[in-house]
């Protein structure tokens, strides 16, 4: 199998179609075609389904993108231990991120990355998730860390790459001390918190009731985690909050639930990907972030 045909694979699933992934690979829409027809031949599977609006991965398709991420990973992480033992990593790195992924997991190892890459300046800018992106146009931030829920636009933006980071499971809060029946029938019957439009949880709250099969009544509406985390102990309602969050550690009067059927939240690191970009010291943050990610324990905290 030619690594660099699953490069052009992988570009298609990036950016959701021939043509986008073309242009990000400076290159024409027929050489891309041509190359994962190559790669289908080769192998003797279909790898994309093609319809009028675009195309989509196959299961044999996803289980070599899966694999084309790794060899991308660990292509980043030669390169970034190559150039540190050859001239050591030096400059200044700007990683932008929102408020919680700055204090449940930026902050706790700040020390960490410090010490892995002392030629390094480390900046961290806070920003909401819909600044983010702009931040990393503008070059504001060299990397950006961003909830797929709220920065997916259904493809990756051009000129830019993402790498997985971390999946943090949401927790079901409650007030303290509660007795509710948590089976289906109970959790119908939960006074369950409105998230207001384009907050945080919005998606995730949405998708846990689907999964639940409840459509519980909704009185009181919160867009931030920090007026959740005032009003559940208030006995006001309960809803979901990401494992980091949980993490950090709740107010008295505050339950965690580990409930099945929750989801997860996906952490992303997004950076520029141009023919000079991401530079050394960009990649050796994200084989930190992603190693340090890869040792968080995030499973922990529910009740």
């Amino acid at each position: 199998m030619d690594p660099k045909r699953l490069s052009f694979l992988l570009a298609v699933a990036r950016y959701g179609s021939i043509l986008a992934a073309a242009d990000s690979l400076h290159l024409t829409a027929s050489a891309v075609s041509q190359q994962v027809s190559r790669l289908e031949k080769e192998e003797g599977v279909e790898l994309l389904e093609r319809g009028p609006r675009g195309v989509g991965l196959t299961p044999a398709g996803r289980i070599l993108v899966e694999a084309a991420e790794n060899i991308e990973r660990e292509l980043a992480d030669a390169r970034s231990r190559l150039s540190e033992a050859q001239h050591g990593v030096t400059g200044r790195v700007v990683i932008g991120a929102f408020q919680t992924v700055v204090s449940g997991f930026l902050v706790p190892i700040l020390d960490h990355l410090h010490e892995a890459l002392p030629g390094l300046e480390l900046s961290i800018a806070d920003a909401t998730s819909a600044r983010l992106p702009r931040m990393l146009r503008t070059g504001e931030a060299d990397l950006i860390i961003v909830d797929r829920d709220l920065a997916d636009t259904g493809h990756t933006p051009a000129h830019t790459a993402d790498v997985p980071l971390l999946d943090e499971p949401w927790r079901l809060v409650v007030p303290r001390g509660s007795t509710f029946d948590l089976s289906g029938a109970g959790l119908e019957k939960l006074p369950w918190l409105g998230v207001a439009p384009g907050g945080a949880s919005e998606l995730p709250v949405e998708r846990a009731k689907a999964a639940l099969g409840i459509t519980p009544p909704v009185v009181h509406r919160y867009e931030d985690f920090q007026a959740a985390l005032a009003l559940v102990p208030g006995g006001l309602g309960v809803t979901l909050l990401p494992a980091l969050t949980v993490r950090l550690g709740v107010p008295e009067g505050l339950d965690v639930i580990d409930l099945p059927g929750l989801g997860s939240r996906h952490l992303t690191i997004r950076h520029r990907s141009t023919r000079r970009e991401p530079g050394a010291g960009t990649r050796a943050v994200v084989t930190e972030l992603v190693r340090a990610a890869g040792e968080l324990d995030v499973l922990g905290g529910g009740d």
